[in-house]
Parts: structure tokens; C-alpha cells; sequence
């Protein structure tokens, strides 16, 4: 698949302007902090500018370390959170060596083709304390589908959900809460799982 990255990387400080900043996602971002303690860990992957979704944990207290391809974006989070830690990898091939209380790919995941998808349920265990929680963005059934922003073609994947619910029960996951097309959260088809003691 084309690496995503590059097309985020060309338009890194338009979609920092652009991107929304209302934080619809509140509901799902407290309730992956309603299971973690006050100053836990999360691993923000696919983190872009840190906008709205890393500020949000930041000023909250956690510790976040977020994760991004594409360089222009991790200058950006750099810049604006020097307290953070701010890591330039692509999520695919991922391997921090440490385990964190939440591991948020909002947005990002959903970008990966359906075989690279199946491949980051293991990355997710490897990064995961024991109940941490997992949050993540899909589409609602399988399929891929080609979107436009800023006049190019981003590519978006997702598998049935049947197939997100076995590969999460594989790597030890309880799902939570599976929300498609939510009206409240600008149509997201939204995932929150925890993992096993």
C-alpha cells in the first residue's frame, strides 16, 4: 500500500490548521481514563500534530509518548509538548520494549491495508500493561475505501467486525464498548478494549 505517511508529512501544517480542535472524541478519551490511574502511560500512535487528542492527555497529567511517521508531524508535537516524548517510527514495526497503561491509534490504524491491520494486534499486546485499555478507530464493516483531502487520495481499510473481535480475544483483549458510525463522534466507528491481568 502507498506508505501514508508521505502524504501527512506533505501536508503536515495544513491539516494542524484544519484539524479539528472540539474534541469530539471526549467521551471515549475519558473513558479509556476512567480505567487508568491519574499519572498512568499512553502510547498515542499515529499521534500527528498532538491535537487536540495527546494536548487533551497531556494537560490531564498522563505521561504520553506519541508515535508518528512522518517527521514534519513529530517536529510539531516536539515543539508544542517538549514534556512528552515524541517518537518518529512507523507503527507496523514497533517495538518500544516497554508496556504502557493505554494505547490510543485514533484515526491512524484505519490507514493501514487489511493484512498490516491483522499484524498490529500482536504490537498492540507487546505495548500493553496488564488492564490497560486500547482504543481504536475502524471502519464499520470490511472493506477498503478511498477518500480525498486536500485534493489526493487517502486510502482507509477496515475488517468485519467479527474478525476485530477474534483478533482482539487472541491477543488477550476483553472488548468494552464497539460504537459503528457513532452520530456524536462525526460518524467514527469506534473500539475500547482491555487487556487481560
Amino acid at each position: 500500500m502507498t506508505e501514508i505517511w508521505r502524504f501527512y508529512q506533505r501536508h503536515a501544517h495544513r491539516f494542524d490548521r484544519e484539524r479539528g480542535k472540539s474534541l469530539i472524541e471526549r467521551p471515549y478519551l475519558d473513558a479509556v481514563t476512567s480505567r487508568i490511574e491519574p499519572d498512568a502511560s499512553i502510547l498515542d500512535l499515529g499521534c500527528g500534530t498532538g491535537e487536540p487528542i495527546a494536548r487533551h492527555f497531556i494537560e490531564h497529567g498522563y505521561a504520553v509518548t506519541g508515535v508518528d511517521a512522518a517527521p514534519a508531524m513529530i517536529a510539531l508535537c516536539r515543539r508544542r509538548f517538549p514534556e512528552a516524548t515524541w517518537i518518529e517510527a512507523d507503527m507496523r514495526s514497533l517495538a518500544l520494549d516497554r508496556r504502557f497503561d493505554a494505547i490510543v491509534a485514533w484515526d491512524s490504524f484505519f490507514h493501514l491495508d487489511q493484512d498490516e491491520q491483522r499484524a498490529m494486534f500482536p504490537v498492540f499486546e507487546r505495548h500493553i500493561a496488564p488492564r490497560g485499555a486500547l482504543l481504536f478507530t475502524s471502519g464499520p464493516h470490511a472493506g477498503t475505501a478511498i477518500g480525498c483531502m486536500y485534493g489526493e487520495d487517502l486510502f482507509h481499510a477496515s475488517l468485519a467486525p467479527d474478525e476485530y473481535r477474534a483478533l482482539l480475544a487472541a491477543t488477550g483483549f476483553r472488548v468494552l464498548q464497539f460504537v459503528p458510525e457513532d452520530p456524536k463522534c462525526g460518524g467514527h466507528t469506534i473500539w475500547l478494549a482491555q487487556a487481560e491481568d
